[in-house]
């Protein structure tokens, strides 16, 4: 989503188009963002706001992504939750019951009010047995006034705390990719992975098998891709430039 469809609040030129393009040729997406601080219905109303259309079973966020990790791996759980409403709901609608004690996981997701109860809570809980899940590895989010810290960061204060690392579900981890495939009744084959972030977005979509499109309207440039092992299958400026290809 940021750095492909929208930057510093801004639609990116010719989106709008791009997802229209989509549209009118039959072809289905999802919108993936590794940040678990809004629901899906928020994201719509934020993307709409800037002039893109997009509903709200079109978002796969990292929230939704950690709640179908929990179900698949126990079905009916407990939890701890760190984080929005976002991530709430979306453990709570898998049939997740959320609790402070006795939880089977200790689930960290992105919030502006962390609190020290909580992670002396999750510390808690973790040395008494329940499993660390993260729902994105990044250290930093963007501000108006620089970078804040961001769920990576603060799963790293658990992590020396505990000693125990957390399982990040969100990109690069190729299932974030793999259940929105499942979402869209889609196949590695015939699908394809748009991103801003070779580290991330291109990363996770090369471990799920599916094609890669790095643009260069996010963070990273044509000089970054030389300083990994992995490449995207191509390189355009922005999604302005496949319009007329679909």
């Amino acid at each position: 989503m940021d750095g492909v469809l929208i930057a510093e609040g801004s639609m990116i030129d010719g989106a709008d188009r791009f997802l229209d393009r989509l549209r009118s040729t039959g072809r289905s997406f999802l919108v993936l963002t590794n940040n678990s601080m809004f629901t899906p219905r928020e994201l719509h109303d934020r993307l709409s706001s800037m002039g893109l259309d997009v509903s709200e079973e079109q978002f796969w966020t990292s929230a939704l992504a950690t709640a179908q990790f929990v179900r698949a791996q126990r079905p009916g759980g407990s939890a701890f939750v760190i984080g929005e409403s976002s991530l709430h709901s979306a453990l709570h609608d898998v049939g997740y019951r959320l609790t402070s004690h006795d939880a089977d996981y200790v689930v960290l997701g992105e919030t502006q009010d962390y609190s020290f109860e909580d992670f002396a809570t999750a510390i808690g809980l973790i040395e008494r047995g329940s499993q660390f899940v993260a729902t994105n590895p990044e250290p930093t989010g963007p501000s108006a006034n620089g970078s804040l810290p961001g769920c990576g960061a603060m799963a790293a204060i658990i992590e020396r705390a505990t000693g125990v690392a957390p399982y990040f579900v969100g990109k690069p981890n190729a299932r974030m990719i793999r259940e929105a495939l499942e979402v869209l009744g889609a196949d590695s084959q015939s699908s394809v992975m748009i991103g801003d972030r070779m580290g991330t977005d291109i990363l996770a979509g090369v471990d799920a098998g599916v094609d890669t499109i790095l643009v260069l309207s996010g963070v990273d440039g044509l000089d970054d891709v030389d300083r990994f092992p992995y490449r995207p299958s191509r390189v355009v400026r922005s999604v302005m430039e496949l319009i007329d290809e679909l």
